[in-house]
């Protein structure tokens, strides 16, 4: 259809890119024609990324991320997608597994996404997406500090939503639901998922909550 946006050429950041669900939504991307950016905390993660160019960032650290965006500005002329896959497991509710969790969980997210917030914002098509857990609808006792955490990120995207919404601008910010990222193809299907953000207009996705559980294999 006419009118719909394209991932051609557009720089699209993946964070947490080292993982086995970032190296595929990496390579989908880039199939696709985009210019993806490569995010992790570690250099020996990234190797043999499907992407245009990578980084090593501390995406908790404002300082650090604010230098390694102001870099990417200069050199791009839009930033035009966020893909917060950064993550990680410790099951109940003791305080430094908290502590571990928020740090990569909610921390990362809040960091980058105030940083590029405006990058979004001024794409012609700009998207944020993280992927959720189905267990935050039905919370356990055994999973409370990593259900809370990702509760916490599922409403930090969804005041985002609200933002451009209210702006008016063309930017979604999107969540979506796994079972487990070790599930037979659901890293396949988050791949797509987050390619074809950018076969729809914003309006039909900004806000949505994404439940890729339901797809059958």
């Amino acid at each position: 259809m006419t009118g719909e946006p394209s991932i051609q050429d557009r720089t699209v950041v993946v964070a947490g890119a080292g993982g086995a669900a970032g190296r595929a939504v990496c390579a989908a991307l880039t199939g696709a024609g985009a210019h993806v950016v490569a995010v992790g905390s570690r250099a020996e993660s990234l190797t043999d990324v499907d992407a245009a160019e990578t980084a090593v960032v501390d995406l908790a650290d404002p300082v650090a991320v604010g230098a390694w965006a102001a870099e990417l500005r200069a050199r791009r002329p839009s930033i035009d997608g966020v893909l917060h896959l950064v993550g990680g497991w410790r099951g109940g509710s003791d305080l430094d597994d908290f502590e571990w969790l928020e740090r990569r969980v909610l921390t990362t997210l809040r960091v980058l996404s105030r940083e590029l917030r405006d990058d979004l914002g001024a794409s012609s098509a700009g998207r944020l997406a993280i992927v959720s857990s189905a267990s935050v609808a039905q919370p356990t006792w055994g999973m409370a500090n990593y259900v809370t955490l990702k509760s916490a990120a599922e409403t930090w995207v969804q005041a985002l939503a609200s933002g451009w919404r209210t702006k008016g601008v063309p930017v979604a910010a999107v969540t979506f639901v796994v079972g487990a990222l070790d599930e037979a193809g659901t890293v396949d299907d988050l791949a797509a998922a987050c390619a074809a953000l950018w076969s729809v207009g914003h309006e039909p996705v900004n806000g949505a909550l994404v439940d890729l559980t339901q797809l059958e294999h």
